[in-house]
């Protein structure tokens, strides 16, 4: 058997700038280590991600949730998982958190497709977002992220806007919605979902045995 059939494999469905990504960043990374379990990275683009998955989850006026609740979700529940967790981050929403993530993500992908390690350098992103409010469009940034992540960026961020990369952004995209992902973090274990960063000890547990049942169901 070779080498890719002993490893386990974690697929990893996430916007770069997700709070609840970074959140649980750290831990899932730490997580996949102890396990020996490989980290299958695929970003996508949240928005047609979310709208897919319902008027409930959908960005902007058309997701049904009152103030109070998206106060709830994208406010307290954020610092309450932070702290938890021992994360530093902002006290609010990132400044530039509504610019596009084709640059991000495509670095990223990029960085895959040329067969580096990315853990270290997607834990960059979603912490410079949300500890230093940084912006993820911004190229100069970005290639201070990969240096500090021991990578080159210029080939990097030269590759990715190109239509190869993006064209795998967008596979990754219509993957998560076909799959029935429905937010940010998703992981998927032996084809087994788990969303949130919440359920990170339930990931670890279907490292070490498969829970009962199936998903998605018959």
């Amino acid at each position: 058997m070779s080498e890719s059939e002993h490893t386990i494999e974690i697929e990893y469905f996430y916007a770069t700038f997700s709070a609840y990504a970074y959140i649980g960043s750290a831990m899932f990374m730490e997580i996949a280590r102890a396990k020996g379990a490989k980290i299958i990275h695929r970003p996508f683009d949240w928005r047609p991600v979310i709208t897919a998955a319902g008027p409930a989850s959908a960005p902007g006026p058309i997701n049904g949730l009152t103030d109070a609740r998206r106060a709830y979700f994208s406010g307290r529940e954020i610092i309450r998982w932070a702290e938890y967790r021992g994360v530093a981050i902002i006290d609010d929403r990132p400044t530039r958190h509504d610019n596009p993530l084709a640059l991000s993500s495509g670095l990223v992908i990029a960085a895959v497709e040329a067969g580096h390690s990315v853990d270290a350098l997607v834990h960059a992103l979603f912490q410079s977002h949300w500890r230093d409010d940084s912006d993820l469009a911004d190229e100069a940034t970005l290639a201070k992220l990969t240096e500090s992540a021991g990578l080159d960026p210029a080939p990097l961020l030269a590759a990715a806007l190109t239509p190869a990369i993006q064209a795998i952004y967008e596979a990754n995209t219509a993957e998560a919605i076909t799959r029935s992902v429905f937010g940010s973090p998703t992981y998927f274990v032996g084809g087994d979902m788990f969303y949130g960063q919440d359920h990170l000890e339930l990931v670890e547990r279907a490292l070490e045995a498969p829970f009962a049942g199936d998903w998605p169901p018959a």
